[in-house]
């Protein structure tokens, strides 16, 4: 924004106020990262002085013979898997106001199926679109970032399911826009979205849509950190968000001057594997113990994400349509 504009009122003004406090807490957070890739994503908090529930719900999780038995000999002999995390926004992943310890619905699930399976993870933060290529080479054995299951990506890779979430969208209060329906309803609009995720691509792939209809594209602003992707909405550089409806749902809770528009498209949400791996009949097994024995439904309502509960898991389902 330039310094010879109208000062704003209403409801623009209170949503850069918010933005410059939202920018405070993002620069805070990076200030207590670690470097590399943690550094860039420990900015992600949706909102200065959002609350990020710590209730324990994974401590009393024991191990289950039966689905630890499913695991590689050799790895069941080793102890450890290497599980590289995306680091957003709640409920998924963040973290707490220390900036180093993590806390999330994705933290939760992974910790309790590593007790499950009686083995320890041994957790790197790697940013989101470096996560599905590093499995592919064998840098980690299981990733976690909300990773939505698609046709595309069940060609290359497996993935083990435990949550539905999907695709929405979000825009500052005072947007015309209430509903989006379809993509053209974006033309001639600055969309906000992740850097590497099924939203960007969603977006890349239908531009066109906008030319067919003899209108002006959108234009697609996509950001590694998401706290920076929230401060681009609130000053008026873009104009909606794209993201995961339950990531967008909690993030306008915590932010003034925002709201929830809509569910867009809904995708089942998994561990995610190179393709053939053996470990996803055993992390299947255990988020289904999970889901028998409780531990599940606790997860998901200390994240408020009980809606997006799965019946049962599964090894690499077709994309919902």
């Amino acid at each position: 924004m330039t310094a010879t504009r109208t000062p704003p009122t209403g409801p623009r003004r209170r949503a850069r106020r918010a933005a410059a406090l939202l920018a405070t807490a993002a620069l805070a957070l990076t200030a207590c990262g670690t470097g590399g890739a943690g550094a860039r994503t420990a900015a992600a908090g949706p909102a200065p002085g959002g609350r990020i529930p710590t209730t324990d719900v994974v401590s009393a999780v024991r191990k289950d013979p039966a689905a630890a038995a499913l695991l590689p000999a050799a790895v069941r002999a080793r102890g450890t898997l290497a599980l590289a995390s995306s680091v957003g926004t709640p409920p998924g992943a963040t973290y707490l106001p220390d900036g180093t310890t993590l806390a999330g619905q994705d933290i939760d699930v992974a910790d309790a199926v590593g007790k499950v399976l009686g083995v320890k993870l041994v957790r790197e933060v790697a940013s989101f679109e470096a996560i599905l290529p590093a499995l592919g080479s064998g840098k980690y054995d299981v990733g976690t970032g909300n990773f939505g299951v698609t046709d595309a990506r069940r060609k290359t890779l497996d993935f083990v399911t435990y949550v539905n979430d999907g695709q929405g969208f979000a825009a500052r209060s005072d947007s015309p826009l209430k509903k989006v329906t379809a993509l053209t309803q974006l033309c001639g609009l600055t969309v906000a979205t992740g850097a590497g995720t099924t939203f960007e691509t969603t977006l890349e792939e239908n531009r066109h849509l906008c030319r067919d209809a003899g209108k002006r594209p959108y234009e697609i602003a996509t950001y590694a950190d998401q706290g920076a992707l929230w401060i681009s909405l609130q000053q008026g550089r873009s104009d909606v968000v794209m993201s995961t409806i339950n990531g967008l749902r909690y993030a306008v809770k915590q932010q003034p001057g925002l709201r929830f528009l809509n569910e867009f498209k809904r995708l089942d949400v998994g561990f995610a594997f190179k393709k053939g791996t053996p470990l996803a009949p055993a992390f299947q097994a255990a988020v289904n113990r999970l889901m028998k024995d409780g531990t599940y439904a606790r997860i998901l309502a200390k994240w408020g994400t009980g809606p997006s509960a799965l019946a049962a898991s599964r090894i690499s389902p077709p994309e919902r349509r």
